[in-house]
Order: structure tokens, then sequence, then C-alpha cells
């Protein structure tokens, strides 16, 4: 079965398989199949081509694949764009949302693992 470019494989379970399609997560797969109302754990072979027709309309009617990609990196361009502190950290390859980058990132940046090593301090990079 095809839905929005993407075939999905026969032999797994529609609750599985749905969240290959970029954009849908495993809650929407569940949301989509209860809405079709079909079981989520029959495979995608055991369907007919009526449910698959519905399963594919339920799917199209949510932003999927590349024209959720689209608006996504149109978000971030206008957050570039207008120099906001988040385009810049998208701009500089950096955590974007707060996290901490002492010891967590490792970015482009280089962040050196610093550890404490029999009473000297050694520098590693990894």
């Amino acid at each position: 079965m095809r839905i929005a470019g993407v075939t999905l494989p026969d032999n797994k379970q529609l609750a599985y398989s749905l969240p290959l399609i970029y954009g849908i997560g495993p809650t929407r797969a569940l949301e989509i199949l209860k809405e079709a109302k079909i079981d989520p754990i029959r495979k995608g072979s055991d369907l007919t081509p009526e449910e698959e027709q519905t399963i594919r309309a339920l799917a199209e009617g949510f932003t999927i694949e590349g024209e959720l990609r689209r608006e996504i990196g149109q978000n971030i361009k206008r957050l570039k764009d207008i120099r906001s502190a988040r385009g810049v950290r998208h701009e500089r390859r950096l955590p974007v949302r707060s996290q901490r980058t002492k010891t967590n990132s490792r970015t482009v940046r280089g962040n050196l693992r610093k550890t404490m090593g029999s009473g000297r301090r050694t520098l590693e990079k990894t």
C-alpha cells in the first residue's frame, strides 16, 4: 500500500507501519485506524481496496511527508532571516531549545570531553 509516496510493508501491523510516514506518529496512526474502523493489529496484506482507500484519504487529510518538510524548512528559514536567537542557533548548528551544551552537546562545534583521571587533567576528543 502506498500513501503520500511511501510504500508501507504488507507484513507489518498497521499500527506500526503507518508511523513510517513522516508526520504520522503512533498516536495519530491509532486515531486514523480508529476513525476508519480498522483493527490496528491487522496487516497491510489483509486489507480490502476500500479499506486502503479509507486509510489513504484519512492520512492525506493531515500535513505529511514533503508538504510538512517544506513547511518546517520555511519556518526555520524565516527564523534565520529575521535573525532571531533560535535562527542563529540553527545557523551555527547548535541546540536550539535551551539544552545544556557544556557536556551533552556533541555538535559540529567540536566539543571536547574533559575527564579527571588519577589526579591530573586529560583531554580527549570524542
